[in-house]
C-alpha cells in the first residue's frame, strides 16, 4: 500500500514538473525584449548592446483588407440565403442597408463571442457553373513575422477549394502559401499531404491538404488553419523547448526566415462548399462563402534592432535601437555608416548579438561631453563620452566614489574618518593636510628631518646626538657589575 502510494506521488510530481517544464522555452531563451542595458566598463559608463523584437501580438488590428470583385459583398441588392444543410431553410437575409442584417467586411475581424455570431458574407453562387471567385487581401504595409499559425473560421462550411498566398513585396508579386482541396488531384494536380509528411529538408515545399475541406461535418469542423508552430516544431520540437536550434536555422538560412515574412496574405477563395458531389442548380442561394474571424498573430520585423513597434497615421513603423532607422530598422542611421548595416542575431543565447551602427570616421560626433571630465568631445562606439580618471556619467560629469569634483575629478586626499591626517594635521576640504612643525607628507606621517641632510640625527634636527661608548667607560661598567653580584652573593652570611 505504501509502495503504491509513493508511486502516485511520483506520478503526480513527475506531472507537476513536465507541466513546469513547458514553460522553460520562453524564460530560458527570452523574448529579446530588451535593447541594450548600462554597464561599467574600462571606458567608464557605457551600453551593453543586445538583440532584440517586439512582442508578437493580434496583426488584424492593423491591417487593411481588400475584397476582389469589389461588389462580392452580399446584401447589395437584398438577397435571402439557405442553409446548406436544409435547402428549405431559407430564413437568412442579407441586406447592405440594414445594420443588423448587414455583413460587411470588418465582421471578420471583430471581437469574437458575440451571440450572435457576426460574419462577412458574400454573394451567393447565383452564376453557376461559372466559378464563384473571392480575393480576400490583408495588407499591412509593413513587413510582418508570424509566431502563430493562421486560422479562418468559416460559417457556410469550409471552401471545397482554396488557396493562401503571401507577399513580401507590398502584393506586386505573390507566392502560395498552401493549397486546399477536398481533392488536391483533381483541384490542383498534386498529391495530397499533411504538415505532418513534411522534414526540415522539405519544411519549405508547398503543398496541398484535404485536411481542413473533406468531410459535411461544417457545423463542428469550421476553421481552416495555415501550420506556423508544427513548422516550428521541426527544429524546435514538440513543444518547441529547443528554441536555440529554431533561431540557429532562422540566423543562417535566410530562405527559411523569410518564409515566415510576409507583408500581405492573400486568400483565394475557388469554391464554396457543396456538401455533396453534385451541385443543386434549382437552389443556389444555398452555396456562399461566409467567414466569421480571421487570426493572425505575429509582430512587427525590425531585423532585431527594436522592441516595439507603433502604430500611428494608419501605419506600423519599428521604434529602432542600435543606432539603425527606416520603417524594418534596415539601415544605419546618419553618422553611424562606420561599417555596413548588418541585422541582428539570436544567437549567442539568450542575449543575441546587436550588431549596432558605429560612428562614422567623417568627423568626430559631438556629445557635449564635459570638457573637465573627458579626454576630448567626441563620443566612444557606445555613444558615451569618453571619460578621465575617476569620472563617471554619460558625459562624463560625474566622479567615481573616492573623488570629489573641482574642474575635473580629483582624487579624495583626507577625511574625518577613514583618511585623517596624523600627527594633528588636519584636513582641508578634502584635498590636502595641513601639517604641525617637523611634519609632512600627504597625510603628515612623516617626520620633516628624514628629507634633512644627515637624517633624523643631524646636529641641526634637533634631536640628541647618540654616540658609542668608550673603552674606559666599558670597563668600569664591567667593574661595577662585578662588585654587585658580589655583594648579592654575601647577603646570606651576613644575616
Amino acid at each position: 500500500m505504501r509502495f503504491h502510494f509513493a508511486l502516485t506521488l511520483q506520478a503526480l510530481w513527475t506531472g507537476v514538473c513536465q507541466a513546469a517544464m513547458q514553460h522553460y522555452p520562453a524564460a530560458a531563451w527570452g523574448h529579446y525584449d530588451v535593447c541594450k542595458s548600462q554597464v561599467y566598463s574600462d571606458e567608464g559608463l557605457t551600453w551593453d548592446y543586445m538583440a532584440c523584437q517586439p512582442e508578437a501580438a493580434d496583426m488584424t488590428q492593423y491591417l487593411k483588407v481588400t475584397l476582389d470583385p469589389p461588389n462580392i459583398t452580399c446584401g447589395d441588392p437584398p438577397e435571402t440565403y439557405c442553409a446548406l444543410e436544409n435547402p428549405y431553410m431559407c430564413n437568412n437575409e442579407c441586406d447592405a442597408t440594414t445594420e443588423e442584417l448587414a455583413h460587411p467586411p470588418g465582421l471578420m475581424f471583430d471581437t469574437e463571442g458575440r451571440n450572435p455570431t457576426t460574419f462577412w458574407q458574400s454573394t451567393s453562387w447565383k452564376k453557376y457553373p461559372k466559378p464563384l471567385l473571392v480575393n480576400i487581401t490583408l495588407s499591412w504595409n509593413k513587413t510582418i513575422e508570424l509566431t502563430e499559425d493562421i486560422v479562418l473560421t468559416f460559417e457556410s462550411g469550409r471552401p471545397e477549394q482554396m488557396v493562401l498566398e503571401k507577399s513580401l513585396d507590398y502584393g506586386k508579386t505573390w507566392q502560395p502559401y498552401q493549397f486546399y482541396a477536398t481533392d488536391c488531384l483533381d483541384a490542383f494536380t498534386m498529391e495530397p499531404k499533411t504538415v505532418q509528411d513534411l522534414t526540415q529538408h522539405t519544411l519549405l515545399d508547398i503543398i496541398c491538404t484535404e485536411d481542413y475541406s473533406r468531410g459535411y461535418v461544417w457545423k463542428n469542423d469550421k476553421t481552416v488553419r495555415f501550420e506556423i508552430k508544427d513548422r516550428f516544431a521541426l527544429f524546435a520540437g514538440p513543444r518547441l523547448h529547443n528554441m536555440a536550434s529554431l533561431y540557429g536555422q532562422l540566423d543562417t538560412t535566410k530562405k527559411l526566415r523569410d518564409f515566415f515574412t510576409i507583408t500581405d496574405l492573400r486568400i483565394r477563395l475557388l469554391r464554396p462548399a457543396t456538401g455533396a458531389t453534385m451541385v443543386d442548380e434549382n437552389n443556389l442561394s444555398r452555396y456562399f462563402y461566409a467567414i466569421s474571424d480571421i487570426k493572425v498573430q505575429g509582430r512587427c520585423k525590425c531585423n532585431l534592432h527594436a522592441n516595439s513597434c507603433v502604430y500611428d497615421k494608419e501605419k506600423l513603423s519599428c521604434e529602432c535601437e542600435h543606432n539603425t532607422t527606416g520603417p524594418d530598422c534596415g539601415r544605419c542611421k546618419r553618422n553611424y555608416q562606420g561599417r555596413a548595416w548588418s541585422a541582428g542575431s539570436y544567437l549567442p543565447i539568450p542575449k543575441g548579438t546587436a550588431n549596432i551602427c558605429i560612428p562614422s570616421n567623417i568627423g568626430p560626433v559631438k556629445c557635449n561631453c564635459n570638457p573637465y571630465g573627458s579626454v576630448n568631445d567626441r563620443c566612444n562606439g557606445t555613444g558615451f563620452c569618453i571619460c578621465k580618471e575617476g569620472t563617471t556619467g554619460p558625459k562624463c560629469q560625474e566622479c567615481l566614489p573616492g573623488y570629489l569634483w573641482d574642474n575635473g575629478c580629483k582624487s579624495r586626499v583626507c577625511d574625518n574618518e577613514l583618511l585623517r591626517c596624523q600627527n594633528g594635521g588636519t584636513c582641508i576640504s578634502n584635498v590636502r593636510c595641513n601639517c604641525p612643525t617637523g611634519y609632512t607628507g600627504l597625510l603628515c606621517e612623516k617626520r620633516r628631518c628624514e628629507s634633512e641632510l644627515g637624517g633624523c640625527g643631524g646636529p641641526d634636527s634637533g634631536q640628541a646626538h647618540l654616540t658609542p661608548p668608550s673603552t674606559s667607560r666599558l670597563l668600569l661598567l664591567l667593574l661595577l657589575g662585578s662588585v654587585l653580584l658580589r655583594g648579592v652573593s654575601c647577603w646570606p652570611a651576613v644575616l
